[in-house]
């Protein structure tokens, strides 16, 4: 008889409901797993937030985190659970305090990867700090904002360095555009980046080694973000979006991340990709939304029943070692950082895994989404976020949405997107 197993998959979660009510919903789904002489099975609990002893016991062997990014006693909590019982965490505070957007681009550029031009300038506003006063008279050197902006050239975008959530960007057309913005940034510390002249807006999240890239339209309402266009990039654009994503994940250990991207052709030009809590909305994901769902239920159980180990240290020498060899090309480059994020991802393995032992998912999640639950999941969320007045016409709009993707997926049903 087989060893029985439970694993327990923490939810830290802030003002969210839809998405936590669907991860538990399809993870009710997912059968015991017989492996390796033991029978595993997954349940999910809620987190909640209270004093702890630092030598406190952990009960979750997972936790999915989207509250730590902005609440720091949880994610203090997360470091100790990390450090003192091995669990382990999507994402890893240590690197997302540690690399926000201003660490990202540095990597990047480090490895290669073309990002546009950006410049740091200083608080516009004193810090709170009784020595500002005297280390900026003796050490801030001054400098000409309009004279850095003429060097990336209009239009720019203004944008915080630990970005999230389009909080503080700003596109500047001109100078007095450039000033107005700097002087509305306080005390947040800002990039001047250049922009780039694009054809497609790419968004792509990553889920482990699965991801889906989606035609993103910043300027529409959020319920229409995110276009549903399969065939928006060109197959090498496509490709280098989907690698760039994991790429980033892989050389931070993020395991569920977005990035965006503009592209232009071929050339795929990445700006945004330190997302600590991606966004998976249903009134904003809404035809991707069951994929969402699934890959995450999917690669938390991957990781509990198959023992996968958290990383601390981000061994970046590895992809270093690619970045500095002048006998390779861009795309020689790009192949050998993905080969390493399909190495860190397990990707081969996690295959494997899923269709030996969840190959039965996708269709029970077809058929939950066609079912009654999958649209009080829409109705209730709609009431939750619309006013009554707009209701029903974002009911239908969710609606529509999500039963194009039951009827794509009746007719071909998905493998690991990306």
């Amino acid at each position: 008889m087989a060893t029985p197993r439970t694993h327990l998959i923490g939810l830290l979660l802030g003002a969210e409901e839809d998405w936590p009510r669907a991860f538990e919903t399809v993870l009710g789904m997912v059968d015991p797993i017989r492996r390796r002489g033991e029978r595993h099975t997954i349940t999910s609990e809620r987190l909640t937030i209270e004093p702890f002893h630092l030598t406190d016991p952990v009960r979750p062997g997972l936790v999915i985190d989207r509250l730590a990014y902005w609440y720091y006693h949880p994610r203090e909590w997360l470091k100790k659970a990390a450090l003192t019982h091995g669990t382990y965490l999507l994402n890893s505070p240590f690197t997302f305090q540690s690399m926000e957007k201003h660490s990202a681009y540095c990597a990047m550029l480090r490895l290669g990867l073309k990002i546009p031009d950006t410049i740091l300038v200083p608080y516009k506003n004193p810090v709170d700090n009784t020595r500002w006063a005297y280390t900026s008279a003796t050490y801030n050197l001054p400098f000409d904002l309009d004279e850095l902006a003429d060097q990336l050239g209009y239009p720019l975008y203004m944008k915080p360095f630990d970005g999230g959530g389009w909080r503080g960007v700003s596109r500047v057309e001109d100078s007095d555009g450039l000033h107005r913005a700097y002087d509305e940034s306080g005390e947040m510390l800002m990039h001047l980046q250049a922009t780039v002249d694009f054809e497609s807006f790419a968004r792509a999240l990553s889920i482990g080694p699965e991801t889906m890239v989606m035609d993103f339209r910043p300027d529409e309402p959020m319920h229409s973000r995110y276009h549903v266009s399969h065939d928006f990039l060109s197959p090498s654009s496509g490709h280098q979006a989907a690698a760039i994503s994991r790429i980033v994940n892989a050389f931070f250990k993020w395991e569920f991340n977005s990035a965006e991207m503009l592209v232009r052709g071929d050339e795929v030009y990445p700006i945004d990709y330190a997302n600590a809590c991606p966004d998976v909305a249903i009134t904003s994901l809404h035809y991707y939304f069951p994929w969402a769902i699934t890959a995450l239920v999917k690669w938390s159980v991957f990781c509990l029943v198959t023992g996968r180990r958290g990383h601390v240290d981000l061994r970046t020498t590895k992809f270093f070692a690619i970045a500095d060899n002048p006998d390779m090309t861009y795309d020689d480059k790009l192949a050998g950082y993905l080969a390493l994020a399909e190495d860190y991802f397990e990707s081969q393995r996690y295959a494997d895994f899923v269709a030996r032992n969840l190959g039965y998912l996708d269709e029970r999640v077809l058929d939950w989404v066609c079912g009654p639950d999958f649209d009080d999941l829409i109705v209730s969320t709609v009431k939750a976020t619309y006013p009554k007045h707009e209701q029903e016409k974002f009911v239908a709009h969710f609606r529509g949405l999500t039963g194009i993707w039951a009827t794509d997926h009746a007719r071909t049903p998905y493998a690991a997107a990306g």
